[in-house]
């Protein structure tokens, strides 16, 4: 079925629309959750939660990529349900060490008078991923979006740990001189 048919089912109210999603985007939410959470049954009831969160959403939302809003939607369920459940302790694997690496481009503030900033950070980010070579921003993207661990994007693009460890860090480097970083 075509996103769109799936997101017109959401804004139908048909139940329908669940299981569309499910058998869609069902492999793809669970390995975000999954990497994130590192946990299959936490993974598990995240994506549940995500669908029904869309269900919310739609309407009045209307995607036009419903991957990337469904991958949206898992991830912030997912880093909610790891800071919930890591309240009171630090936990070692790859999410950590994912945020520890990007920690030298951004910072963790959150004030009002950042939110146009944070607007035209994003920009300028979309545009430095645009223009990056298409193997840097896949083994990027794999690290930063999906959590993938240096061992695990390493055989999935076929390359030694050491060389996607070696072009995560380049693209690091690249990433903070961005032109427009106020601290956010």
């Amino acid at each position: 079925m075509e996103d769109h048919e799936i997101v017109a089912l959401y804004w139908a109210r048909d139940e329908g629309a669940i299981p569309a999603t499910a058998e869609k985007y069902g492999g793809y939410c669970t390995c975000v959750a999954r990497n994130i959470l590192e946990d299959a049954r936490d993974a598990e009831e995240c994506v549940n939660d995500t669908w029904l969160a869309a269900w919310n959403a739609m309407p009045p939302h209307r995607p036009a990529r419903l991957s990337t809003f469904l991958g949206k939607l898992t991830r912030n369920l997912a880093f909610n349900r790891r800071k919930a459940r890591r309240a009171d302790k630090r936990g070692g694997g790859q999410l950590p060490l994912v945020l520890d690496e990007l920690g030298e481009c951004v910072s963790g503030r959150d004030s009002v008078e950042d939110a146009v900033d944070r607007k035209e950070l994003a920009a300028a980010i979309d545009q430095f991923l645009s223009d990056l070579p298409a193997h840097s921003r896949a083994l990027f993207v794999r690290r930063y979006w999906h959590c993938d661990s240096i061992a695990a994007i390493a055989a999935r693009y076929r390359i030694t740990q050491g060389s996607a460890a070696m072009d995560l860090s380049r693209t690091r480097k690249k990433a903070a001189c961005l032109p427009h970083r106020k601290g956010i």
